[in-house]
């Protein structure tokens, strides 16, 4: 009997170190490559907000495009459906006769239930649903503690990972693949189909998004010459941009760890190489405090008591502040270019943030959903777990403390010019 495992993208847009690929070919015969847009992730929130915005939406359409064109070119092609992955992937287990579906595990609310919910109707065809964890920079069974000892406070995180774990190298991505036989492989919709419209690029951006892996890896190597470049010249380099490329797994993190540590020798880059590593270690923290806390990190209250809530005014407030329209020029100018491009700098983030929060009396939830919409390298473990922090309500309660407005403020635009840039 021909064993066809069907695999499951979802933040998983490449082929380099991917396990779940990787593994699907080597205990296979053909394999079904998959991915589905899931109406339940567009559309409308709680808060007046869209769950995905035009300018992410837009890049995860590139992104899966890419995939498909990375994958034709090593024999396969993927499958594009739109509706319920629960409903979808049974049908194609009963039309493909699939012996197994592998997916990558994720580890917010809403892709967990998901994932609950196919594994349901899988079990009623006994079925199983494999599942890899593939989107950290460690691996959870190297950590030196089980998720429910994990540190809440990240520094303490960051010493014991660094101390007493290891980062396994990359799989190598494959470079032939059989796939099953598929009359209609399916297109992408459109953003219309989404209600969504293109956003036009804004000539004040000084970088353009585009989605796919082969984006991604470029932009790796371009990082990491410019950091070499830069140390060389003594010169500070600007942040590296790889995020977005990071949320949708067009990158995977290991593969950015091996690329900058085989560079990070080079006099004077070590300070901005480690920049970045500190980021990827960030991303790690939310995703395991994710799985130990569960769906805590959603809640308004969180681990403490939220600030003040003007709540006669929060509807108001939040409207000028996502319009860039407070009258505070900074804070204008970051949701001005957040609005026209999806992305801001981390300062940036956390000045809008603490703004909304302090300034403004607007629940942290809301700042929490719109960025959810905006920012084109959203996940929802980063974003969610910053936000909570930043509100003095997440598991590192020390977070909040250490945050100084007027310093933020100086750092993001010492001169004024970033203000004047951004005035919309």
């Amino acid at each position: 009997m021909t064993k066809k495992i069907l695999v499951w993208f979802r933040n998983d847009l490449r082929l380099h170190d991917n396990e779940v690929l990787v593994e699907a070919i080597s205990k296979s015969d053909l394999i079904l490559p998959v991915y589905i847009f899931d109406p339940r992730s567009f559309g409308e929130t709680d808060f007046g907000t869209q769950k995905t915005g035009n300018i992410r939406a837009e890049f995860l359409l590139e992104s899966v495009l890419a995939l498909r064109n990375a994958l034709k070119q090593i024999g396969g092609n993927l499958l594009i459906k739109e509706g319920k992955p629960e409903e979808i992937i049974p049908n194609l287990v009963a039309e493909y006769e699939i012996t197994e579906v592998y997916h990558h595990r994720e580890v917010a609310k809403e892709e967990t239930a998901v994932s609950g919910l196919l594994e349901n109707e899988l079990w009623k065809q006994k079925i199983n649903l494999k599942h890899f964890i593939g989107h950290t920079l460690y691996n959870k069974a190297d950590l030196p503690f089980p998720i429910k000892d994990i540190p809440d406070t990240f520094n303490q995180f960051r010493k014991r990972v660094e101390r007493d774990s290891i980062i396994k190298p990359c799989f190598i991505a494959p470079d032939r693949i059989n796939v099953a036989d598929v009359i209609d492989w399916g297109k992408p919709p459109s953003l219309k189909e989404f209600n969504l419209k293109k956003q036009q690029h804004d000539k004040r951006a000084q970088f353009k998004f585009i989605g796919g892996e082969y984006a991604g890896l470029n932009l790796l190597q371009k990082t990491v010459s410019n950091i070499k470049h830069a140390a060389e010249c003594k010169t500070l380099v600007m942040e590296s941009m790889l995020s977005a490329w990071l949320a949708m797994g067009c990158l995977s993190p290991r593969k950015v760890y091996w690329e900058i540590k085989n560079s990070e020798n080079i006099p004077n880059a070590k300070a901005m190489f480690n920049h970045i590593l500190l980021g990827l270690l960030w991303r790690d923290y939310f995703r395991f405090m994710f799985k130990k806390h569960g769906y805590k990190f959603y809640e308004q209250d969180g681990f403490g008591n939220q600030p003040p809530v003007d709540t006669k005014n929060e509807e108001v407030n939040f409207d000028h502040w996502k319009n860039g329209q407070t009258g505070f020029a900074v804070v204008d100018a970051v949701m001005t270019e957040l609005n026209s491009t999806g992305y801001i700098s981390n300062l940036a983030r956390q000045t809008a943030a603490h703004f909304l929060i302090d300034n403004l009396e607007v629940s942290w939830v809301y700042g929490a959903a719109y960025f959810e919409e905006k920012l084109i390298d959203y996940n929802p473990s980063s974003n969610w777990g910053n936000w909570a922090n930043m509100a003095g309500v997440g598991a590192d309660q020390k977070s909040k403390t250490n945050f100084n407005f007027d310093k933020n403020i100086k750092s993001l635009d010492p001169k004024g010019n970033y203000a004047l840039t951004w005035a919309s």
